[in-house]
């Protein structure tokens, strides 16, 4: 039955939601579960990332600036931690913290490219959503930088020409 229930889980996940049956039975199959107490640190800002992570249980506090100050971010079931470290190794950008007792799937880059290289339609579809992302990014900051010049421009006194 926990298969089905990590089947479940993935099948609602960003990214893992485009994957066939099988290809989140293999995902669920080969992935790594782990368990944490509130209060239990997953991985540290700067630490070298081992996977995404997909949280079955509980909630997952994300920390960047690690100052205090409550976290930016709370994972809950179903939120998808890393999607880039599904990937490739990467820094971690953020503490994770367990804020209650919790679960996560861990699924590894290595887990990841064979999920995408046994279910090529899988790849093509998360190939076009991660490009629909970035457009969306790029658009996004394309806007705040049309925004930041129009600020610039305003707050830039004019300068008096000379009688001429």
């Amino acid at each position: 039955m926990a298969l089905d229930d990590d089947i479940a889980t993935l099948s609602q996940a960003p990214l893992f939601n485009l994957l066939e049956k099988d290809a989140l039975r293999l995902v669920a199959f080969a992935s790594e579960t782990r368990s944490y107490r509130e209060g239990d640190v997953l991985f540290k800002k700067g630490d070298r990332s081992d996977g995404g992570y997909v949280v079955t249980r509980g909630a997952i506090a994300l920390d960047a600036a690690e100052d205090g100050s409550p976290a930016a971010f709370v994972a809950g079931p179903g939120a998808l931690i890393g999607q880039a470290a599904l990937f490739a190794r990467i820094e971690r950008r953020a503490t994770a913290t367990a804020q209650e007792s919790s679960a996560i799937i861990r699924v590894t880059p290595s887990l990841m490219r064979r999920v995408l290289e046994e279910f090529p339609d899988a790849a093509a579809a998360i190939h076009e959503a991660m490009a629909e992302e970035l457009t969306r990014l790029t658009e996004g900051l394309e806007r705040v930088r049309q925004q930041l010049l129009a600020i610039d421009v305003d707050a830039v006194p004019a300068v008096p020409q000379e009688d001429k």
